[in-house]
């Protein structure tokens, strides 16, 4: 490839994490091309209305640069994430986008900072059992002290996850189905609401009574309602509003 003239635009979120993208995709390092900043970029509140970062690299003349020497580790280090990190995550669970994996972790991950969280997270696609042909991106958060990100009947955690949700839809243009879940809440919670779905149907079963849940947001609910769905004596329905909404488990009409 000629070096004279060759440009390249990229679009990332932020003018650093463009450069990091432009220079792995060239294979080249930093001193060798010069940035322009076509646009810095708005982040917005929380990342909404966020506008972002457009720069053009431009390979500089060859008199400055003779000979093009592969990066070194004594290379200058762009500080930003390498868009390969997503990939390997992908690799290891349910295929997908791996760039809806980065968005949805450095989303997350800023939220987090603004609230002076300190934690690792890590995203992933899980099967989803609602839609098999989308998968889920599950956002998992690991740290000391969390428990303030679950918050009573998992609100603050349910209001973190919409509005990471709101954000990493807006940055990719299309609606990604997410979970957050904070070290390990939502699977030991979802275990509980599985068991307790059995026992309650059971209950039903032997008693021949409606049974009726407590008050369960609607991520929760549905976990109920999936966990019986195929159940052959009882069905499920929610009754109520919110946020009082409950799972009602009632006995099939028997033919």
């Amino acid at each position: 490839m000629s070096q004279e003239k060759t440009t390249l635009e990229i679009i990332a979120p932020t003018v650093d994490e463009a450069v990091a993208r432009g220079l792995n995709q060239l294979g080249i390092s930093r001193e060798m091309v010069d940035v322009e900043v076509l646009d810095t970029g708005s982040r917005g509140l929380f990342g909404l209305g966020s506008r972002q970062a457009r720069i053009r690299l431009k390979f500089k003349s060859t008199e400055s640069h003779p000979v093009a020497q592969p990066p070194s580790s004594e290379a200058p280090v762009v500080p930003v994430s390498t868009p390969a990190a997503p990939a390997k995550e992908a690799e290891v669970s349910v295929a997908g986008d791996p760039q809806i994996l980065k968005s949805a972790s450095a989303v997350v991950g800023e939220l987090l900072d603004k609230m002076s969280m300190k934690a690792t997270v890590n995203a992933s696609y899980v099967q989803n059992e609602e839609d098999e042909e989308n998968p889920m991106v599950l956002v998992e958060v690991q740290g000391n002290d969390l428990s303030i990100l679950i918050g009573r009947r998992s609100e603050t955690l349910n209001a973190l996850q919409y509005i990471a949700s709101l954000i990493v839809c807006k940055e990719v243009g299309h609606w990604v189905p997410m979970t957050i879940d904070i070290q390990g809440y939502r699977q030991r919670r979802e275990r509980q609401l599985r068991q307790m779905a059995r026992r309650m149907a059971e209950q039903a079963v032997h008693t021949g009574r409606r049974q009726v849940l407590e008050p369960m947001p609607a991520n929760e609910r549905r976990v109920i309602h999936l966990e019986l769905r195929d159940h052959p004596l009882v069905t499920t329905e929610s009754t109520g509003e919110e946020p009082n909404r409950k799972v009602t488990i009632i006995l099939k009409k028997q033919g």
